[in-house]
């Protein structure tokens, strides 16, 4: 059985280190690269150390050089990061899977220029639950339609740097979507001070930061006289690394093309 060669971009990260345990553990899948930027501390290190083991693939920061022997990158980095990172793998025809969020338009557009000549997956979320309940809101968005107003709920750990989540957003896209909206139409970000009624048209956004909590995400539909919430609830970050490596096996039967969990898991 050919093995699928993996390289993981940001190592050292609460994330980059479940990925390379969950690479290590896949009987189907071989980590070969593991990078860090230049002036990491973890430069030079078994990659595998961060689980108790010796793997025998030093973290490095030349990205060229692990890239031409990997098929696939995962990368939860930094856009900025990310991006640098999809040249180098455009260069090399080695695909990649993007769990990176807080992407500007012109870098999604990036993002989707490379696809042209790579495969990509690029999802706000790579676990398989997740995915299933983009899947349950727009069923639940269809058969509600108009008579329920719409708030989307997330909460995260204190270090996440972007807000809304991916995630959330990519809820209140599929929401909007099957109402026959456009979110950046209806979106509203924040409530302050005397806002008068709620626009039954818009799709609200609440954001909690706070100690170590992985992921949370509620979609509340509120009507009257009754309230329906579809919840998921993160308690680690294996099931993104797991629907990373999903992805990546995924994405050894193209050869370009940009695609999103959805296609990963048949549900479109």
């Amino acid at each position: 059985m050919n093995k699928i060669r993996i390289a993981i971009a940001g190592a050292s990260g609460r994330m980059g280190r479940m990925l390379i345990e969950t690479t290590l553990k896949a009987e189907d899948a071989v980590l070969v690269a593991a990078f860090e930027r230049p002036e990491s501390i973890f430069i030079g290190r078994d990659a595998g150390e961060f689980g108790g083991v010796q793997c025998g693939v030093p973290i490095t920061s030349d990205v060229a050089e692990g890239l031409a022997r990997a098929d696939c990158l995962i990368d939860f980095t930094r856009p900025e990061a990310t991006l640098q990172h999809l040249a180098v793998a455009r260069a090399a025809g080695c695909g990649m899977v993007i769990g990176t969020t807080g992407f500007s338009a012109e870098g999604k557009a990036t993002i989707a220029d490379a696809a042209r000549d790579i495969p990509v997956v690029f999802a706000p979320n790579m676990a398989v639950g997740v995915n299933a309940v983009f899947k349950l809101l727009d069923m639940a968005a269809r058969i509600l339609n108009e008579d329920y107003d719409v708030e989307v709920i997330e909460a995260h750990h204190r270090l996440k740097v972007d807000a809304p989540s991916g995630t959330a957003l990519r809820m209140g896209e599929v929401v909007a979507k099957a109402l026959g909206r456009d979110l950046d139409d209806c979106a509203i970000y924040g409530r302050e001070g005397v806002t008068g009624e709620r626009d039954a048209q818009t799709i609200g956004f609440a954001t909690v930061r706070g100690g170590d909590i992985v992921g949370d995400h509620t979609v509340l539909f509120a009507g009257i006289g009754e309230r329906i919430e579809i919840t998921h609830k993160s308690a680690s970050r294996m099931p993104y690394a797991t629907g990373s490596l999903r992805a990546a096996r995924f994405l050894a039967a193209h050869t370009s093309g940009l695609f999103d969990m959805q296609d990963v898991l048949g549900l479109k």
